[in-house]
């Protein structure tokens, strides 16, 4: 952190300015076929932040956003940032009482919301005593008429003059609410100036490029790159309410580069591939096969019926994380994207990345869940918290050091669990187990709050998942443990078919029976038309515990 931009200086706000000033006539973000310059982001942003203000938001104040992919969105947060504000991501997909719990939990001010969620809203105030107003996104049409009292973003924005620029500081937060496995949904606290490091490391070092340590270097970097056509155009797939997208986009601007967002509320692979070709996109960052399988289809679909297939020539770098990516599917990436480098991050909410899993052009993707251990990731025996030697043959708890949230925001005692001092050094330890060995090759066994304990042995969700995904036939799987009397949990898969496929539950059983000890084989398997993923692509192992237990009448 010694060469990092000081503390004092750190804030997204303050770099984003920095590019604004230097490209104000450049591309910062492309919504579906809307294009919004850097100066347009900058000064609508700021008359945002007036408009914020004067609402009573300031320094800490806590501003919840329940929005889709929108121009709403960056500017938004730009303005929070520009107040020393700390933004509050919901899930749109959340009912009202999950809604409440995050605006409560959080102390939320202010919710900037689109009209076309307001449903989900009708009484809140009444449920969150901190919530002072509400800002509407009319994203309905004319008729649409919000709730009493709720400011309109567009009318308030247009007679609002732009907010002074304010020095501010790297202490500034950014709250990342996340659902993780189990429980209810946790605000992650990210300074500035470590979530700067942490992307540092998937923007600067992988360009191979020294780490700026102004904010002036900032903007000279982002402008030579520009100069020299080597900036990036990062399509996110990922909607901006989750990390994945967000934190890969403010790499991007940083970079000099340019965030293409999908303007579709469910997932086009058609929109992906055209604005693709459309905009020259030289990274895709998606997560892991939740998006990749539909993007293959959609490609082999094209192929099978002789249709013209798009350019993606210029794709160069495809990212993904919080999921899994199997090697077949980066196989098949490889045909249509000859050109691109995939990078296979295993990260999390809390940090990271954990593990990588880089395949260059022509290269043969490493096995499924399989990564390559950076220095400063170490696996702990779960009990003493002594770190276990690489080469370890007994599964241990995955850390990694380095730059990481604070913790988690009024849970003092999950951020005790999740951040941890050993030794002297502190370690981002989310939960999930794994083997490195003598090589730094890491298995990746999956997150020990899901980790089913059937007759005293332990089986680990991903695992059986990565092997019942591989299976000809199988479009997806989630593992959970399920009541049994004999052994307390018995392994259950919720499995859904591909398009034709008339595979059997026996026939599962058998191919898995090939790769996986027979006590890690489901003793249950369920179909369903499609396995329960949350918009970011991630397992929710509630829903499917419930799910199979419906199913199987337990």
């Amino acid at each position: 952190m010694s060469q990092v931009i000081n503390e004092l200086s750190v804030n997204w706000a303050t770099l984003w300015e920095a590019l604004a000033d230097e490209r104000p006539n450049d591309v910062a973000v492309v919504l579906g076929d809307a294009e919004i310059k850097w100066g347009e982001l900058d000064e609508r942003s700021a008359q945002l932040a007036s408009v914020l203000s004067q609402q009573g938001v300031g320094p800490g104040s806590k501003v919840a956003q329940l929005l889709f992919n929108d121009a709403a969105y960056i500017e938004s947060i730009y303005a929070l940032f520009k107040l020393r504000a700390t933004p509050v991501n919901i899930n749109y997909r959340y009912l009202q009482g999950e809604i409440a719990y995050i605006l409560n939990n959080s102390e939320s001010e202010i919710l900037v919301y689109h009209a076309s969620l307001a449903e989900q809203l009708v009484g809140i105030k009444d449920l969150v005593p901190t919530l002072k107003a509400l800002v509407c996104v009319n994203d309905v049409g004319p008729e649409f008429i919000p709730e009493k009292g709720h400011l309109q973003y567009e009318e308030v924005i247009s007679g609002a003059m732009p907010a002074q620029r304010i020095e501010r500081s790297g202490e500034d937060l950014l709250f990342l609410y996340t659902g993780g496995t189990t429980g209810m949904p946790k605000g992650v606290m990210w300074r500035h100036v470590d979530l700067f490091g942490v992307l540092a490391f998937s923007g600067y070092h992988a360009l191979g490029l020294p780490i700026p340590t102004t904010v002036q270097q900032v903007g000279q970097t982002a402008a030579q790159l520009a100069s020299e056509k080597k900036s990036p155009t990062n399509l996110c797939a990922a909607p901006l309410m989750h990390g994945v997208a967000l934190f890969l986009a403010m790499s991007s601007f940083v970079l000099g580069g340019k965030v293409i967002l999908l303007k579709s509320r469910k997932f086009d692979p058609k929109e992906l591939l055209d604005l693709s070709e459309k905009y020259s996109v030289t990274q895709l960052s998606i997560v892991g096969d939740a998006f990749c399988k539909p993007i293959t289809r959609y490609l082999q679909a094209l192929a099978e019926h002789n249709q013209p297939l798009p350019h993606l020539e210029s794709i160069i770098r495809i990212t993904s994380s919080g999921a899994t990516f199997s090697g077949d599917q980066k196989s098949l990436l490889q045909k249509y994207m000859p050109n691109a480098t995939i990078i296979d991050m295993l990260g999390a909410s809390e940090g990271g990345p954990f593990g990588i899993a880089m395949t260059a052009p022509n290269e043969d993707p490493i096995a499924t869940a399989v990564f390559i251990a950076p220095p400063n990731a170490t696996t702990f025996n779960d009990e003493t918290w002594e770190p276990l030697p690489r080469g370890s043959t007994v599964p241990g708890v995955l850390g990694v050091s380095g730059p990481m949230p604070q913790g988690y925001y009024r849970d003092e005692a999950k951020t005790a669990q999740t951040f941890k001092e050993i030794n002297g050094v502190r370690y981002t330890i989310p939960g999930d187990y794994a083997l490195i060995d003598a090589q730094g090759v890491m298995q990746l066994l999956g997150r020990g709050s899901v980790c089913i304990n059937s007759g005293g042995e332990k089986i680990y969700p991903e695992e059986v998942e990565v092997v019942a995904r591989s299976i000809e036939g199988i479009a997806d799987c989630t593992v959970v443990g399920v009541p049994d009397d004999r052994f307390g949990n018995a392994v259950t898969a919720v499995v859904s078919r591909t398009p034709g496929s008339s595979i059997t539950a026996e026939e599962l059983l058998t191919e898995m029976r090939k790769t996986l000890a027979a006590y890690k084989c489901p003793r249950h398997v369920v179909f369903v038309d499609a396995v329960y993923r949350s918009p970011s692509g991630k397992a929710d192992y509630n829903i499917t515990r419930d799910t199979a237990m419906n199913l199987l009448k337990i």
